[in-house]
């Protein structure tokens, strides 16, 4: 009886220290939708190409909260004139524990970006399909092999940098 409520204060200690990833809220910082062009240039028939750009940012609020910003901008153009100009910031606020800092790090990075991506891909569709122009349907983002990429790059830039150092 004694060992069996050792193992379950065991069992009850581990999942304290288990990482816990929490989205505590959602909301938008930046929205903006232009259209620059002439009437002659939204009527324009033909395929327009359209270019999606991202960027992010993290920063701690307070102890374990973290605020995550994912900014998409999308940019269709046709013979080199802006059709539209789409641009939404989404955030949210994220609670971590017990993650250790290279977990975190990749967490806020791939998850948190990944979790706010629909919602501002839903934003982008309102805003273009209410524009008056076709529904605009982006492709999911693979935020795991971008933080991959740009930690690849990161270490050989630190590599170059060492083999310089030593030169």
């Amino acid at each position: 009886m004694a060992e069996e409520n050792n193992q379950e204060n065991t069992a009850v200690a581990s999942d304290e220290q288990a990482p816990q990833f929490q989205l505590q809220r959602l909301y938008l910082t930046d929205v903006s939708f232009e259209v620059p062009g002439t009437a002659q240039d939204i009527n324009e028939s033909g395929q327009s190409e359209v270019k999606l750009s991202l960027n992010q940012r993290a920063n701690e609020v307070e102890d374990g909260l973290f605020e995550v910003v994912l900014t998409i901008t999308v940019n269709a153009t046709m013979s080199e004139n802006t059709i539209y100009l789409a641009e939404v910031s989404q955030a949210g606020l994220f609670m971590f524990s017990g993650f250790n800092e290279q977990a975190q790090h990749a967490a806020l990075n791939t998850l948190c970006p990944a979790t706010l991506f629909p919602y501002a891909c839903a934003i982008i569709r309102t805003l273009v399909s209410e524009g008056g122009f076709p529904p605009l349907v982006l492709q999911p983002i693979n935020f795991d092999a971008i933080y991959g990429q740009r930690m690849e790059q990161a270490q050989s830039e630190a590599d170059a940098q060492a083999a310089d150092d030593q030169a």
